[in-house]
């Protein structure tokens, strides 16, 4: 395969010195060698062709048997020695320990056209991080997984990316729900793709063991990689570090909030050195806005990860990040203010991000009380998020009464809708209206600027199940459907407009429709 290896990470941090892939507590070294598992009968269901040009290769190259067994872990390239990383985490606020990635394998580093990418496969069996799972993953979550990191780079989100979807031929005992009925399953192998899988975690391990030796190593080398433009690694440059990567996780959240993204686990062992989203475990999307909805089932109970929260979260693991690289600077003042900073630009951002979905530009504190009016009445009864922000961009602002009528298809109840709720849409309408007499915009251009953050097209739960049901059978033409329609979030897409639409009612309670497990 005409990869352009490069290997950075393995060639300039020292590997565990045991060869063994045992599950075991690993005390030396970055990462562990291992070996991918044999798969029975692999069979390739879908390529990113995005990334296959990215990655130059040949689109014939990625039908062959070579490229096939290299994605299910069947063959490794020569010159090349697959690993799995070590690091720690904090889970649902409690410290974990050692974790390290038990069901990722990393295969190699390559050049792209427009930067390195690090190839990974996960679900091509356990690594001495697998605790006690095995390794493996299955054709549910693996579909899930493969078309989410593509539509969040099209909905301009930062995330990992993914370069192949395929069955290995196994079967896979899984417990769904976890409810004591474990049940096999069709394994299957996603190859994932990001300039780097760091995590928070990984420096967290080090600190958590007080090696200050390897974290400072581990971190030299992050800023000499992936964070060059800062300059040469020194006290100064690792509290610069800390501020970009804060500034990256912000950058992130405030896109999730954009578009009703819940990313349903976020645990510091999933949250991105460089500000990707990682880890597509239970997440999901608001179908009804609300700010306490969380899609991940271990999570139901006290709600840590919901949609309203994940700003907090974001801000909660970026404190556990700083106590990480604390003793590399010593020095709480500084990292309190990077951390305060986090505070008052999120205000800044989530302010712009919403007068953006409004389609307001230079937005004030006044705009406050009709964005916060307009988030009340999307909770006076069950109102499709996605569809009203889209439907949204048909306003006039001279024809505040037909704004009610505007996004009826976004009510999931339309025919509860009492008059009190009805009369609190039509003030909000009407504010709304005097708000954008202000502009300077017509509505048509007012339009396409709301059209281009407000995307009419997401994935949610449901689609996803029903091309994992049509996979389950046989039928693989629903992946590609998706895979092409969510390449163009932001277009009318009339070929589409089918799925322009609200969650169906049989899914409202449906087992991957709804609520997910970290089961995988």
């Amino acid at each position: 395969m005409p990869f352009k290896i490069n290997n950075r990470f393995s060639k300039n941090l020292p590997a565990d010195p045991n060869p063994e892939n045992s599950r075991r507590q690993v005390t030396q070294g970055f990462y562990s060698y291992v070996t991918p598992k044999q798969t029975n009968k692999p069979k390739l269901l879908h390529v990113s062709d995005e990334m296959v040009t990215e990655l130059d290769l040949d689109q014939a190259e990625t039908q062959s048997d070579n490229f096939l067994n290299l994605m299910t872990g069947n063959s490794v390239l020569p010159e090349t020695n697959p690993y799995a990383m070590v690091y720690g985490g904090h889970q649902f606020g409690n410290w974990a320990g050692q974790l390290g990635d038990g069901r990722a394998i990393n295969l190699f580093e390559a050049e792209g056209k427009t930067q390195d990418w690090a190839v990974q496969l996960k679900g091509a069996g356990e690594t001495p991080y697998s605790r006690s799972a095995d390794g493996l993953a299955v054709l549910r979550s693996s579909i899930r997984e493969y078309l989410m990191s593509e539509a969040m780079h099209h909905l301009g989100i930062p995330t990992t990316r993914a370069l192949s979807l395929a069955l290995t031929g196994d079967s896979v005992l899984r417990d769904v729900m976890y409810d004591g009925n474990p049940a096999y399953e069709k394994g299957a192998v996603v190859s994932r793709v990001a300039e780097s899988f760091l995590r928070f975690g990984n420096y967290q391990i080090f600190t958590s063991r007080n090696d200050i030796a390897s974290l400072q190593q581990l971190v030299n080398y992050t800023i000499e990689t992936h964070f060059s433009h800062l300059g040469t690694p020194s006290k100064e440059t690792y509290l610069k570090f800390f501020e970009e990567v804060t500034q990256r996780t912000l950058t992130m959240i405030i896109h999730w909030q954009r578009v009703g993204f819940v990313h349903g686990v976020m645990n510091t062992d999933n949250m991105s050195i460089l500000g990707l989203t990682i880890d597509y475990g239970p997440y999901g999307w608001l179908e009804g806005f609300e700010w306490g909805w969380t899609p991940n089932t271990t999570d139901r109970q006290h709600k840590r990860y919901r949609y309203g929260n994940q700003p907090n979260i974001g801000l909660w693991n970026l404190y556990q990040l700083a106590n990480a690289l604390y003793p590399l600077v010593e020095e709480a003042e500084v990292f309190e203010e990077i951390l305060d900073g986090y505070k008052k630009e999120y205000a800044i951002k989530s302010l712009k991000m919403m007068a953006d979905k409004l389609g307001i530009t230079n937005p004030g504190e006044d705009d406050l009380k009709l964005i916060a009016d307009l988030e009340e009445c999307l909770q006076l009864t069950e109102t499709d998020m996605t569809i009203f922000f889209r439907k949204l961009g048909d306003f006039k602002k001279n024809d505040s009464v037909a704004g009610f009528e505007l996004i009826e298809d976004a009510f999931y109840a339309p025919n509860e809708l009492t008059e009190e709720v009805k009369s609190q849409w039509t003030v909000w309408f009407s504010e709304y209206a005097k708000r954008l007499q202000q502009e300077s915009c017509s509505d048509d251009e007012r339009q396409a600027a709301m059209n281009r953050v407000n995307p009419k097209y997401v994935l949610r739960n449901y689609m996803a199940q029903l091309a994992i049901d049509a996979a389950d059978e046989g039928d693989y033409a629903l992946i590609d459907t998706l895979y092409q329609m969510l390449k163009k979030p932001y277009e009318d897409q009339p070929e589409y407009e089918k799925w322009f639409a609200k969650r169906p009612e049989w899914a409202r309670d449906k087992v991957g429709c709804s609520m997910l497990s970290c089961s995988s």
